[in-house]
Parts: C-alpha cells; structure tokens; sequence
C-alpha cells in the first residue's frame, strides 16, 4: 500500500513532462522529471525499509 504513493506521483511526473513537451515549456518537463525522480527515490527507500 505504501508503494501507491511513489506509483502516483510517478504517474503525475511522466504526465507533467509529457503535457510541458507538447506545450513546449521547459520548466514544466524539469518538474516532471524532478517528481519522477523524487517517486523513483521514494520507492526505493520504502523498499529497503520493509
């Protein structure tokens, strides 16, 4: 259950990068992947946890 938060904002960070791609704003894709990265690390560290 712990994992649904990291998948959702995973899902939010590739949806903001693909919507700044396509209105061709930068910042935007830089947030997306910021998220992602920040999902991606949020996951791993609840994984070593459990």
């Amino acid at each position: 259950m712990k994992y649904v938060l990291a998948v959702l904002a995973a899902v939010l960070g590739v949806a903001a990068f693909v919507y700044g791609g396509a209105d061709d704003s930068p910042g935007l894709q830089l947030l997306g992947a910021l998220i992602v990265i920040g999902a991606v690390f949020l996951g791993v560290r609840t994984a070593r946890r459990s």
